[in-house]
C-alpha cells in the first residue's frame, strides 16, 4: 500500500477541511470522507477544496464522498473528528481497514490513540497502527467548499497506541508536517494541550457571562489577571501528573511561543498577543463541544492517571464536578475511563510498563 493509493481524511469541520487543503497543496491524493455530504456540496461537485487566510488557494481533492468504503486501501487515514465521538467513528472504519494502514488522529486529547485502537480492536478491524497528534490549525468552515485558516501551529507532537506505530510513521508525517516532532509518550503528548489547560477555567470565570450567551472574547475579554491564576494552578497539575508517567511538560507561554511565536514572560501577555485568538467568540452554552470535549477527553483521563500515581488533582477534580453539576452529565462515567483505554486494574506501575517503550523511541529520536 501507497500513499499513491490516496490519503483518506475523515472529518470536515475547520481542522479536516485544513488538514485536506494543506495535504492537497503538497500534491498529494486527498479523498476526504464526511458522514454528511450535503455540508460539503461545493466540494462534491467541484472536487476542490478553497482554502483562504494563512494557507490560500483552490486545491484538488480526489474524491468527496460519505462511502466510508472508499477509506479501503488508503495507505494513510486522517481522523479529524471531535475527540468524543472516537468509538463510533472506530466502529464506522473497522469494516474497511486492513492490515498495513495506519490511523493518525488529530486533536487526539489524551491518550487518543490508546483509545481509538482499542476501540477499533473491539469492532474486530485487523491490527493496525494509530498515531496521533493535536490539531495543527485554527480554521473554520467557509461555506459548503473551503476552508479559513486563521493560523498554523508551528510546533506539536507526535505519538503513538505503541512505539512501533511511531516508529513506522513518524518519518512520513514529520514530512507532511514539519513542526511535529517525537513525544516520550502519549501522555506527554496529551498534556501539551493548551486548550484543555484554558477552556474550562476560563469559561467558569465567565459563567454568568456564558449562560446568557453574552458576546464575550474569550482569550482577550474573558481573562484577567486574577482569572489567569486558575490556568496557572490547572497547568501545574497537568505538569505533576506528566512527570509522574515519564514525561516532562513545557510552560503554557512557552508552548503558545512555539504555536504562533508570541514571546512572553506571562501566560496573560502570552494570550493577547496570540493573533488567531484574538476573535475567537466564547461558547454561548456551557454545552459547547469546546468545553464538554476538552472534560470527557482529557480532563476525566487526567483525574484517572492521577488517581492512580497518587497525585492530587484539586483544580481538575473542581473542574469535572462543578461543570457535571451544570450540565447534569455525569463526566466520570461518561468520560475517556481508564476502561476504555483498557488500562483499567493496571495501576501505575503497569500503565509505567506500557507507556516505556514510548520514552525510549523519543530518546532516540531526539
Amino acid at each position: 500500500m501507497s500513499v499513491l493509493d490516496g490519503i483518506g481524511v475523515v472529518g470536515a469541520g475547520g481542522e479536516g477541511r485544513a488538514v485536506a487543503a494543506w495535504l492537497a497543496a503538497r500534491d498529494l491524493p486527498v479523498h476526504l470522507y464526511t458522514r454528511d455530504p450535503g455540508a460539503v456540496g461545493e466540494m462534491v461537485r467541484r472536487r476542490k477544496i478553497v482554502a483562504s487566510g494563512t494557507l490560500a488557494g483552490r486545491f484538488p481533492l480526489r474524491a468527496v464522498t460519505g462511502d466510508p468504503a472508499d477509506l479501503a486501501g488508503r495507505a494513510v487515514v486522517l481522523v479529524a473528528t471531535v475527540t468524543t465521538a472516537y468509538p463510533e467513528v472506530a466502529a464506522r472504519l473497522a469494516p474497511y481497514l486492513s492490515a498495513g494502514q495506519v490511523v493518525v488522529l488529530f486533536s487526539s486529547k489524551l491518550c487518543g490513540s490508546v483509545e481509538f485502537a482499542h476501540a477499533l480492536a473491539g469492532a474486530g478491524a485487523p491490527d493496525v497502527d494509530v498515531v496521533e497528534t493535536d490539531a495543527l490549525f485554527a480554521a473554520r468552515p467557509c461555506g459548503t467548499g473551503g476552508v479559513t485558516v486563521l493560523g498554523t501551529k508551528g510546533w506539536n507532537l507526535v505519538s503513538g497506541s505503541t512505539v512501533v506505530a511511531v516508529e513506522r510513521h513518524a518519518g512520513l508525517l514529520r514530512e507532511w508536517f514539519p513542526m511535529l516532532e517525537v513525544a516520550r509518550n502519549p501522555v506527554e503528548r496529551g498534556l501539551h494541550d493548551f486548550g484543555a489547560v484554558a477552556h474550562v477555567p476560563i469559561a467558569l470565570a465567565n459563567l454568568g457571562a456564558i449562560d446568557r450567551a453574552e458576546e464575550l472574547l474569550f482569550y482577550v475579554e474573558g481573562v484577567s489577571s486574577r482569572t489567569i491564576a486558575l490556568l496557572e494552578r490547572t497547568e501545574a497539575e497537568f505538569a505533576a501528573v506528566a512527570q509522574a508517567y515519564g514525561a516532562r511538560l513545557l510552560p503554557m507561554t512557552e508552548v503558545l511561543d512555539r504555536y504562533y511565536g508570541c514571546p512572553a514572560t506571562t501566560l496573560l501577555d502570552a494570550l493577547r498577543t496570540v493573533k488567531p485568538y484574538r476573535t475567537i467568540a466564547a461558547p454561548t452554552s456551557l454545552d459547547h463541544r469546546f468545553l464538554t470535549e476538552d472534560i470527557r477527553s482529557t480532563l476525566v483521563p487526567l483525574q484517572a492517571l492521577a488517581r492512580c500515581a497518587g497525585v492530587a488533582t484539586p483544580m481538575v477534580d473542581a473542574a469535572i464536578t462543578i461543570m457535571s453539576v451544570l450540565s447534569g452529565e455525569d463526566f466520570r462515567r461518561t468520560g475517556r475511563t481508564l476502561r476504555r483505554l483498557a488500562w483499567d486494574g493496571l495501576g501505575h506501575d503497569g500503565i509505567l510498563r506500557r507507556l516505556g517503550a514510548g520514552r525510549r523511541e523519543a530518546e532516540r529520536a531526539a
